[in-house]
């Protein structure tokens, strides 16, 4: 499972890079677009992977999980790293404007802040739905035990995320 889940990264980026590479190098606008929509179909391979992994009757372990995280990672931020992807090569390769960078002070930094938050929030609400699905799928709570831990992995992720964007509304960062 670490290989598939390491393969799906990879094969991201390198679609990603590929998507961009033909907008911007070659300019074949529809090979970009269907490189980008291609890359959700990424996340849909590993997750079947996985799934079909669980119904062969494998005992689900903390990488069943990792794949159901990376899969709502990619639901919650895969738009907002691709923007910035995308601003990041148009800067470099095609002479647009460099990207804006995250506010740093003040009430727009704890704006954005919430924003991360509001991704972290639906990244776990995702991958708590996954792994539900996957635990109903099997049906055998000894051989899904390891998936009901990432339950609470969860949490911890988005109660921490929850935490710093708060801190940043309560005490908000001045500059000097």
């Amino acid at each position: 499972m670490v290989s598939l889940i390491v393969a799906g990264e990879i094969g991201f980026w390198m679609v990603l890079a590929a998507a961009l590479a033909a907008r911007y190098l070659l300019r074949w606008r529809r090979v970009s677009a269907a490189l980008l929509v291609a890359l959700p179909l990424i996340d849909l391979l590993l997750l079947a992977a996985t799934v079909q992994d669980l119904r062969h009757g494998t005992v689900a372990d903390w990488t069943h999980g990792l794949a159901a995280s990376y899969v709502g990672f990619s639901v919650g931020y895969g738009h907002y790293l691709v923007t910035r992807a995308d601003g990041h090569f148009a800067h470099r390769f095609a002479g647009g404007p460099p990207p804006a960078k995250p506010p740093r002070y003040g009430s727009a930094r704890a704006v954005h802040e919430w924003r991360i938050f509001a991704r972290t929030l639906l990244s776990a609400v995702v991958t708590v739905a996954l792994i539900a699905g996957m635990t109903a799928l099997v049906g055998d709570a000894a051989r899904t035990a390891a998936l009901t831990r990432w339950y609470r992995t969860m949490a911890w992720v988005t109660g921490i995320n929850l935490v710093i964007a708060a801190s940043y509304t309560v005490f908000p960062k001045r500059p000097r």
